[in-house]
């Protein structure tokens, strides 16, 4: 019964799918050490960003900055970037101090939108 087509047919079959699963568990195992990869570059580049902020700013400044931070993420998130680029493209000469991170805040943020409600 070995010799049968059938039983020939079935073992093609067999060997095909355990390929494909082979092929199928090495295409995992090369997304995951991307992602892997991809997850360290952003460490590093976060480790980056705090580096250059410790650097730049002072104690309160950071105090103030983690304040927003807590209340504002995206808004806290633009300023870091901002100061970022500042430093990286040598525009910032002394160390951000609490007054001029207020200044900073209030420029970099969004105008607010006011409502006049009237009633009749």
């Amino acid at each position: 019964m070995s010799g049968s087509p059938d039983d020939e047919r079935l073992e093609e079959l067999r060997r095909k799918k355990m390929q494909e699963l082979q092929e199928q568990q090495a295409g995992q195992q090369g997304s995951a050490e991307q992602q892997q990869a991809e997850e360290a570059a952003q460490q590093r580049a976060e480790q980056q960003k705090q580096a250059l902020l410790k650097q730049y700013l002072t104690d309160e400044a950071r105090q103030r900055l983690n304040a927003v931070q807590m209340s504002k993420p995206d808004f806290a998130e633009q300023v870091e970037r901002q100061i970022v680029a500042l430093a990286q493209s040598g525009r910032i000469q002394d160390r951000i101090d609490d007054a001029k991170m207020k200044a900073l805040l209030k420029e970099l943020q969004p105008e607010s939108k006011s409502f006049n409600i009237r009633r009749r």
